[in-house]
């Protein structure tokens, strides 16, 4: 370290200057310091993803996203170490007021990409380890009755059945899609890319193996991804009678007989894409006035069921989650009705006795 001033004093505190102001830590890139703007620690950091390729290309796509549309219009234009505490935790309020999933998946993005200036020794600490607590807003997880179930079912049954049907899956496939994801509480990605490999209808009950997910990945296209989000996602789950049969009608009309063909794809033979059957499902039942109703309601209403009717880790099991906490947070509709033996029970204790 040097410096130089019109006189020895004068150098000599301009030189206790620098080295209270050196960063003591060795940078592993040296083309990133503390002073580099922003967007060049976004581009560090994607390049570091892309380098370490741990996680799924959807994935490595929305932090992308969230970094450009979350992130980067309010801190493009400050140095690394103009961003402090104060910054991120105003700009994740900001965001919080808005979207509480957007604030999240901003303090995702900002977390990650700081914590790799932090591990590469170019910032001395994480400035999102000390913003306030994001507050989740209290949320009831909505399910379907049997009888709202069965006014869908009727509806996309009328609209598979009535003349010029419009759209890709005029051979009932939406239908059929439906009855999957109330047998098994399937995301919709899984029942797309369910294979006939996957099926075993000979047995009783029948069972489907699920392994693989459809996503659809910018640049590359719609395909089935060969894993799921967690090892215990790989499931193989008993089927009831009325997934097995919707299975079996849609096996008789295939023309592909492979064993790795896709039990629901396009007219050209591709897969599916989740948008393209949300989409379909919103207009098929809007045009019934039946509005809210997405493909993951349905694994909400299955947990909900197995939890009334089984046990909270049996629905757990079914939708293949490692946590039950998640489960009963995110999935199972509240059941505001107590236990009638309640009544049972006070009447035996505190009974008057009019004699």
């Amino acid at each position: 370290m040097q410096a130089t001033a019109t006189s020895r004093p004068a150098a000599e505190a301009a030189l206790k200057k620098k080295l209270t102001q050196r960063n003591a830590f060795q940078p592993v890139d040296t083309t990133l310091t503390p002073d580099s703007p922003f967007p060049a620690l976004v581009d560090y950091w994607l390049a570091d993803l892309d380098l370490e390729n741990r996680i799924a290309p959807a994935t490595r796509f929305n932090y992308e996203r969230d970094m450009e549309r979350l992130v980067l219009p309010a801190f493009r234009g400050y140095s690394l170490r103009e961003i402090g505490v104060a910054r991120c935790d105003a700009l994740l309020k900001q965001l919080g007021q808005e979207s509480y999933s957007a604030a999240k998946r901003a303090r995702t993005v900002l977390r990650q990409s700081f914590a790799l200036a932090v591990r590469h020794e170019v910032l001395v600490r994480n400035p999102i380890d000390n913003v306030s607590r994001l507050h989740k807003p209290k949320r009831t997880p909505t399910a379907l009755s049997a009888t709202e179930v069965n006014a869908i079912r009727a509806v996309i049954k009328a609209w598979e059945q009535s003349s010029g049907t419009s759209g890709p899956n005029p051979d009932g496939q939406l239908g059929q899609i439906v009855e999957v994801m109330l047998g098994t509480s399937a995301r919709i990605g899984e029942v797309l890319a369910i294979r006939r490999r996957e099926l075993d209808l000979t047995t009783t009950p029948a069972t489907l193996r699920i392994c693989g997910t459809v996503i659809s990945e910018r640049g590359v296209g719609t395909y089935r991804q060969e894993h799921l989000k967690t090892d215990r996602s790989n499931r193989v789950v008993a089927l009831p009678s009325f997934t097995a049969e919707a299975l079996r009608r849609r096996l008789a009309i295939m023309a592909d007989h492979s064993l790795d063909a896709l039990v629901f794809r396009s007219r050209e033979g591709t897969p599916l894409t989740t948008a393209n059957v949300r989409r379909q499902l919103r207009k098929v039942l809007g045009a019934a006035a039946i509005e809210g109703v997405s493909p993951h309601m349905f694994r909400r209403t299955v947990a909900t069921v197995i939890n009334e009717q089984a046990s909270l880790n049996l629905a757990s099991e079914l939708l293949g989650h490692t946590d039950p906490k998640v489960t009963i947070e995110h999935y199972i509709r509240r059941n505001e009705q107590v236990n009638p033996l309640t009544a049972e029970l006070l009447d035996q204790a505190f009974a008057r006795d009019d004699d």
